[in-house]
């Protein structure tokens, strides 16, 4: 028999500069590289627990963005679904990590997802990852557009 579902949220986030970086966190429990995630409290929203774990994990306070997808999986001999969030990352951390965290790291997408120990997390940030950074550039070009526009006038 299954057990109940373990629900959790996270986010795939992102730092800015000339080149767009991804967090990635070490466990340390087991040493993994994983995205930042983690379970919701009771009663708790997905998108209000998503920022939760991302800040506890990170150290960084986020702005977060759209809804980009969930992933599924057996945890423990139970279903658990984790749904993630874009997160545009503030520039320097702003809390110390959390205890279960060994390290954080900001790399460019493909060495994030090398760097990742479980391959659903890999395959789910390839899926997502380059359409985040696109949205990201897509948001830049509209507001520079904007700010032209207003200057002219």
């Amino acid at each position: 028999m299954a057990g109940k579902t373990i629900h959790a949220a996270g986010g795939i986030v992102l730092r800015k500069g000339a080149r767009p970086l991804f967090a990635i966190v070490q466990r340390s429990k087991d040493d993994r590289w994983v995205l930042p995630r983690g379970k919701l409290k009771r009663a708790e929203r997905a998108i209000v627990g998503a920022r939760r774990e991302v800040v506890e994990e990170t150290g960084h306070r986020v702005e977060v963005r759209e809804f980009l997808g969930a992933m599924t999986y057996r945890a423990s001999g139970r279903p658990k679904v984790v749904q993630f969030w874009r997160m545009q990352a503030k520039a320097r951390p702003s809390y110390d990590l959390m205890k279960d965290i060994a390290a954080v790291e900001w790399l460019p997408l493909k060495a994030a997802v090398r760097r990742l120990s479980y391959p659903l997390e890999k395959l789910f940030l390839v899926t997502v990852g380059r359409g985040a950074v696109g949205r990201r550039k897509k948001r830049k070009a509209k507001a520079r557009k904007k700010t032209n526009k207003k200057s002219r006038q």
